[in-house]
């Protein structure tokens, strides 16, 4: 039985430089009011179906591992999210594409919970440089005060 090793196992790099590690948790939140307008936004009207929300940055050299969605206050029925990611200066990247829903294609904003990541098509990437979470609203428009948090959880590397 043969033994197989990784290629430069002994120098690969493990953290960021740093003494106590670089595994993180970031976190974004989206809350509505009573007439669904997004209360910590630029926009003033009520989120309606098919919007995109930039929720905060990602940053560059971050690697995405995974994403916990807590919905703690209920949003209009039939209300779903795409969530994923967009560069910020507007320029895809081939070695990593934008992907809109990176983490999730259809959540429910209408029942409160706890759910991971459910985009099981896609691995582990490393931003090559800022990007935005974003999140693509559907199902219907919000008309009712919710919350929900999405804890991004990755390892910092380091800008590219």
């Amino acid at each position: 039985m043969a033994t197989a090793t990784k290629k430069q196992v002994l120098t690969q790099q493990q953290f960021g430089g740093v003494p106590y590690g670089n595994k993180t948790a970031l976190i974004y939140r989206l809350a509505t009011n009573a007439s669904g307008v997004w209360t910590d936004s630029d926009q003033a009207t009520a989120v309606a179906s098919g919007d995109k929300l930039r929720l905060g940055v990602l940053p560059s050299g971050l690697l995405l591992v995974d994403c916990l969605a807590i919905i703690s206050d209920l949003f209009t029925a039939s209300v779903t999210g795409a969530l994923g990611f967009e560069y910020v200066d507007g320029v895809d990247s081939t070695a990593v594409p934008q992907d809109a829903d990176y983490f999730f294609a259809a959540l429910a904003f209408s029942a409160i919970g706890r759910t991971r990541a459910n985009n099981l098509a896609v691995a582990p990437v490393r931003l090559p440089k800022d990007a935005y979470l974003i999140l693509t609203t559907g199902g219907a428009n919000i008309a009712a005060a919710g919350v929900a948090d999405f804890v991004i959880e990755g390892i910092l590397t380091g800008a590219t």
